[in-house]
């Protein structure tokens, strides 16, 4: 008997390249353990929801523009609730979440950073690596914890920088790698086969 696939949402904010490649990896084959039953988007034009209507996923929008965090993180968590989500992907989620939404899906929400955490934190990330002068970086997917990209890192992946690195070639370099990693991620979630153990993720 095959066990039945876990609903998952991916939360967008804009153009779901990284939902494209989750929703991919999903179709492929029966053995993946996640189907995205939920695509949500905090803003109406996100060009992610389109891609979601192109696969038959449903879409919802809980617009963010001038609710009070509290309230639209409640409103998401009702939402997610009444859908039977079980897994949470953010995408391009351009929202801090709440202490208590995030302890209410703790463990079952993760999200992915265009760096190689814990370097690099928060936004420009590409334009800083450059500026930085690294020749490594990459991008992580981790489990979503009240704190910024601090979360509880799952899996990582790396990409070199050369002297004539542009912000946007680190960009697409990182992004390619980034649609490979999340859909492994999401895929060992579901499966449960990872365990946190305080600030460390180890295969169950």
């Amino acid at each position: 008997m095959i066990p039945a696939k876990r609903r998952t949402a991916v939360l967008i904010s804009g153009r779901g390249s990284n939902l494209r490649a989750l929703i991919e990896a999903s179709e492929t084959g029966a053995d993946y353990p996640a189907r995205i039953a939920l695509v949500l988007s905090n803003k109406p034009e996100a060009e992610g929801l389109a891609i979601a209507r192109e696969h038959g996923i449903e879409t919802a929008v809980i617009e963010s523009k001038g609710k009070e965090r509290a309230a639209f993180d409640a409103e998401m968590h009702a939402l997610l609730q009444s859908k039977g989500i079980e897994l949470v992907c953010l995408a391009g989620f351009m929202r801090l979440l709440t202490p208590d939404f995030v302890q209410a899906w703790y463990g079952r929400m993760i999200n992915i950073h265009p760096s190689l955490l814990p370097a690099f934190k928060g936004t420009q990330v590409h334009e800083r690596v450059v500026a930085a002068g690294v020749r490594v970086t990459g991008c992580t997917v981790h489990f979503v914890s009240p704190e910024m990209d601090e979360g509880p890192i799952i899996l990582q992946a790396t990409v070199p920088v050369p002297p004539d690195a542009t912000a946007e070639s680190v960009a697409a370099a990182v992004l390619e790698q980034e649609h490979a990693l999340y859909p492994q991620a999401l895929k060992l979630l579901a499966e449960g086969k990872l365990v946190i153990e305080g600030q460390r993720v180890r295969l169950g």
